[in-house]
């Protein structure tokens, strides 16, 4: 077969890039290693953890808030089989959604390994060892990432595990110990704790959440241990961890170069992801890699081979799948000479912890690093009254303006629904709004996106209402 392009990989940038190819009017083939679509957001990340997220964050209110509310249980207990079998059942719905999707844009799916033979000449070897060669004018590869593994930290999937397994384990943890206090451990973390389970979390750095506005980090701290009861070790460094048989012990050196150790049932290694390359016989069509395993690629996401495209957690950037889907429609309308863009300073991060933390634009910390004059306005959710109505008032939005244009810089969120939230900023920061812009539009009432209004009021005049 010969196609116009092929996409490796089937996760959010690979199924988007080919869906945005086939609409281009090219003829389009993907690639998927497994034998279902999504990759790894799809079937071990993003919508399984939000699955457990979700069906956790219900039983954790139902053992702390309902009675608040007027709603009154007997013998309340986390039935964990049926917790795991509704992610399954969301997880095959979204396979088959992809699934459909491709037939309804006529993309040609492959199931298999696939590797470069040459530039225009790609292997599909199949699980049964069965092997087919396609030819291609261009191809974007998408293959992803997987969890960073340390040599002293050996995963053996039972005690020691990663967020893979983490997603599917048959009982909650008496007592979980985290290394990292990144996206990914703090969700997981979340999951086990709502149910029940003592939750350390053990991280180099001196704040969880690191990249994101210092202010998220530190109130997410708070919150996580008010709430949930989360102990934090900061600047500590692991140095080995063991399977026990019944559990597993943690070794770690403290700030104070001391070793210390930590003793629970489950240790969940967290520590980032590294872009997912093996196998790929990118030596064949001449591909060249950039640092920590990435592949490098120009400002249009094409390799040093003309022709041949990476998107996703392979090359530069967040490891985002939002930030990959975008990625994907750029290389799929620049292939027919159209002229797309991404303003990568404007793809939003987010953290769906309870509250969710999300944030978009220049930190407070890197608008210092630059020397750059800003001002700030902040607005509690605790003075919001759609918050009080839900008992959702921990948390803030903080807007950041340049001092003497008012144009938003930064908006960093953390609070009820504020993965949706961050949206509003995405849009105005777009469209280079000002923060009095912002503050003259009537928000609904009462909602929570009055506090974005009530933070720009803030950041703009200095006079917001409500505080």
């Amino acid at each position: 077969m010969k196609y116009d392009v092929t996409v490796i990989g089937s996760g959010p940038g690979g199924y988007v890039a080919a869906i945005r190819c086939a609409q281009l009017g090219l003829k389009t083939a993907i690639i998927e290693k497994y034998n279902v679509l999504g990759g790894t957001c799809l079937n071990v990340g993003c919508i399984p953890s939000k699955a457990l997220l979700d069906s956790s964050e219900h039983f954790h209110n139902a053992a702390h808030t309902f009675t608040t509310h007027g709603i009154e249980l007997d013998n309340l207990k986390a039935n964990m089989e049926q917790m795991i079998k509704r992610k399954s059942e969301v997880i095959k719905s979204n396979n088959d959604g992809i699934a459909f999707l491709m037939k309804k844009n006529k993309v040609d799916t492959y199931y298999g390994l696939g590797s470069f033979v040459s530039k225009n000449k790609i292997k599909v070897t199949g699980t049964d060892g069965n092997a087919q060669e396609i030819e291609t004018d261009k191809t974007i590869i998408a293959t992803g990432s997987k969890p960073t593994i340390l040599p002293f930290l050996p995963v053996d999937k039972t005690r020691i595990i990663t967020s893979t397994e983490a997603l599917n384990l048959k009982e909650i943890p008496k007592h979980l110990i985290i290394i990292g206090g990144g996206v990914i451990g703090l969700e997981l973390g979340s999951v086990y704790a709502r149910l029940g389970a003592k939750v350390s979390v053990v991280e180099f750095m001196d704040s969880i959440i690191p990249t994101m506005d210092r202010a998220l980090g530190k109130e997410l701290q708070r919150v996580l241990k008010k709430t949930l009861g989360f102990e934090f070790f900061f600047q500590h460094k692991v140095t080995g961890a063991t399977n026990t048989g019944e559990g597993v012990k943690v070794t770690a050196q403290n700030p104070k170069g001391e070793e210390v150790t930590f003793d629970g049932d489950y240790c969940l290694v967290s520590i980032g992801r590294k872009p997912y390359t093996e196998g790929l016989g990118l030596e064949n069509a001449g591909v060249q890699m950039g640092e920590r395993g990435i592949i490098a690629v120009n400002d249009l996401l094409e390799t040093n081979v003309p022709g041949i495209y990476a998107i996703g957690d392979v090359v530069r950037g967040a490891m985002l799948a939002h930030k990959a889907e975008e990625e994907g429609v750029l290389v799929a309308e620049q292939i027919v000479g159209q002229k797309p863009h991404i303003n990568y300073n404007l793809i939003p991060g987010v953290v769906y912890t309870w509250p969710e933390v999300a944030g978009v634009g220049f930190t407070e910390e890197q608008l210092k690093e630059q020397g750059r004059a800003y001002k700030t306005g902040s607005f509690p959710f605790k003075a919001s009254g759609r918050a009080k109505a839900s008992m959702d008032t921990d948390g803030f939005v903080k807007v950041i303006a340049d001092k003497a244009t008012d144009e938003i810089l930064g908006v960093h969120m953390i609070g009820p629904r504020a993965a949706d939230m961050i949206a509003e900023a995405v849009v105005a920061m777009e469209f280079r709004a000002s923060a009095e812009d912002i503050a003259r539009m009537s928000h609904a009432h009462p909602t929570y996106t009055e506090a974005m209004k009530e933070a720009c009021l803030a950041a703009s005049e200095n006079r917001a209402i409500h505080i």
